[in-house]
């Protein structure tokens, strides 16, 4: 009884606590007062990473804050490539942009793409009409680069967004459906054969998890299918996978992908492909009817008058500041932002946009109050990238780990920075369910 007692207590408190909350973020809510007019326009083009860490930065500061995107939500990137795999349905990775900003009263947001930049008039031009601003933040992240490929451009499947992982998860498990039915040996073969291009990160984590999909789930789903024909194909131009990782971390993680049943080819860059066959550098083809497209990304071209500074990479050139040279109220951060670190680019991930969305929000606060600037200094925290169950890679300093702890680390780590508590609790069951009964729920070819 006393157990039960203890148990009682400590519900009903978390009860009343969780009581006290609600009513304390509702008269927080209440007290919202309109933007007070005078006060600097600040605009945020972006809601990804570095857009809303701006955002949250400006908060309390007497300025009126707008970020505006093409999308009414926030996407975490790192797993979209798990919705691909019918892991996790799409709104256990994003967060409504709007609700994301709830109780932060000088902070709005709006659904608008834009299309130009108007630097001389200080304004973005968009099919709903001119936003105006004082000061402006870009933080478009970036988009696939298909170097010039046309036909890969084509019939390719990107996975940048969560339109893209929702497509490709429907045209794989599509891909199961019709190999039923194919009485032709060499049409099944090349619709049970999957090619992913690029062997950075999301390459290798999307090709480890669609061999764990195929291997695991759906060899029972598909009894009547020999699940020999199915293939995994990583094909890399370069000469290893992984390259930004330790060499011993890289024969890892190509040794971890080849026990998964993935067919791991370096030095074998595509030189095109119809929708039908890949064609690749060293003259090999491969008939299939999925690439999937990992192998770079460029940043999204932003049209503006006069023209901002660009690098021959497409990325914008900024000061120390994360100013645009030559454009003290503007500001350009993550993919979009060419900032070089010891002569070598920044890499376009995540924790450079963080980092670098938390110097905009300070340098805009003294700027604001007309005080000096500081310059950003980015601090590798380190990488790692998943391969699958029980299996990753980590590199934090000197630190090096494979297998079983660094995969521990990778599920830590992603489960944290998730934007929302209810995502976390929903990609943790998610996950938990998928560990202990090998299967994935989020089985379903839906259209639009």
């Amino acid at each position: 009884m006393a157990r039960f007692g203890e148990i009682a207590a400590f519900a009903l408190g978390s009860a009343v606590t969780a009581g006290l909350g609600w009513i304390l973020r509702q008269r927080q809510r209440d007290r919202r007062v309109p933007i007070l007019g005078g006060w600097p326009r600040v605009v945020i083009v972006g809601a990804g990473f570095g857009g809303l860490r701006v955002a949250r930065g400006l908060a309390g500061v007497e300025a009126d804050v707008l970020i505006v995107d093409r999308h009414n939500y926030h996407c975490f990137q790192p797993l979209l490539y798990q919705v691909a795999t019918a892991a996790l349905e799409p709104e256990e990775i994003a967060q409504p942009v709007r609700r994301i900003l709830r109780g932060i009263p000088n902070v709005r947001f709006r659904m608008a793409e834009v299309e130009h930049i108007d630097a001389e008039h200080q304004q973005l031009l968009t099919a709903d009409g001119p936003i105006p601003y004082d000061y402006l933040v870009l933080a478009t992240g970036s988009m696939p680069n298909f170097f010039g490929l046309d036909t890969v451009a084509t019939h390719a499947f990107g996975l940048k967004d969560l339109n893209q992982a929702v497509a490709l998860r429907n045209h794989v498990l599509g891909c199961f459906e019709r190999a039923v039915s194919e009485p032709d040996p060499e049409r099944r073969a090349a619709l049970l054969t999957f090619v992913v291009a690029g062997g950075g990160p999301t390459g290798v984590e999307y090709a480890g998890a669609l061999a764990e999909l195929i291997r695991l789930v759906l060899a029972h789903d598909y009894a009547g299918l020999d699940i020999k024909e199915s293939r995994v194909i990583l094909v890399e131009a370069g000469p290893t996978v992984l390259p930004t990782l330790a060499p011993s971390l890289q024969k890892a993680a190509i040794r971890s992908l080849s026990q998964k049943g993935v067919d791991v080819r370096t030095r074998a860059a595509v030189k095109g492909y119809d929708g039908e066959t890949i064609c690749l550098s060293d003259g090999s083809t491969i008939r299939t009817r999925t690439l999937v497209w990992a192998a770079g990304v460029r940043a999204v071209p932003l049209p503006s008058t006069p023209p901002l500074p660009t690098a021959p990479n497409g990325r914008i050139k900024v000061e120390p500041t994360l100013q645009v040279e030559g454009f003290p109220n503007i500001y350009a951060i993550g993919d979009l932002a060419q900032f070089d670190a010891d002569g070598t680019p920044l890499p376009m991930v995540a924790p450079v946009a963080i980092q670098q969305g938390e110097t905009v929000a300070e340098n805009l606060r003294r700027q604001i109050a007309g005080q000096p600037l500081i310059r950003f200094v980015y601090r590798d925290r380190g990488s790692m990238a998943t391969i699958g169950r029980n299996a990753a890679v980590a590199q934090l300093g000197r630190l090096r780990l494979t297998g079983f702890p660094a995969w521990v680390m990778w599920l830590l780590v992603h489960l944290v920075q998730l934007i929302s508590f209810r995502n976390r609790m929903l990609v943790l069951i998610n996950w938990t369910w998928d560990y202990f009964f090998y299967d994935r729920a989020v089985r379903l070819i839906t259209r639009d």
